[in-house]
């Protein structure tokens, strides 16, 4: 799915106008077949305007402290998994496209993860299930919302259809 990202700004008088416009396309991986990410908008720190429309600086996936992304994560069903023969070199995809994902992803225990960040979740489309350390579930639907306090979790598509959310990760202070 390509996602069209529409960005305001300002003139050089301050008045409000369109920045940018453009399609987003996805980030497929070989290792994750069937999953999509759109890295829509982010910053390693605080916020300032960017009036000519272009992202900010975010290298990493996940946002240090004082960092934050935007974006859109697909999850498809689980049995249309087929994943490669080259896992090395699967890995190394993952790494190149969403750079520091992987060293926060538990190989044992395949989509657990934890990270040093508050993530804000909205089910756009489709089921998923939300799974936590200690095996606890919760079903969500569309229109369901989660706050993930750097939880250890993992995300998992028991349905026939993909799942789409929304996602706000913001770089915090474990303590």
């Amino acid at each position: 799915m390509n996602v069209r990202r529409v960005v305001t700004g300002h003139d050089s008088n301050g008045k409000a106008v369109f920045a940018s416009d453009e399609v987003v396309a996805p980030i497929t991986l070989a290792a994750m077949p069937g999953s999509e990410f759109h890295r829509l908008w982010g910053s390693d720190v605080p916020q300032t305007y960017p009036d000519s429309g272009a992202p900010p600086e975010a290298a990493a996936y996940f946002p240090p402290v004082g960092g934050f992304r935007f974006g859109l994560f697909t999850i498809p069903p689980e049995q249309q998994a087929d994943y490669p023969e080259d896992m090395e070199g699967a890995m190394a995809e993952v790494e190149a496209k969403l750079p520091g994902m992987m060293a926060h992803m538990e190989l044992d225990e395949p989509g657990m993860h934890t990270t040093d960040t508050t993530d804000y979740e909205i089910v756009l489309s489709g089921q998923i299930v939300l799974e936590l350390d200690d095996g606890a579930e919760v079903t969500l639907s569309p229109g369901d919302t989660v706050v993930q306090n750097g939880t250890r979790h993992r995300w998992r598509n028991p349905g026939t259809e993909p799942a789409v959310l929304g996602v706000v990760l913001v770089g915090a202070h474990r303590s």
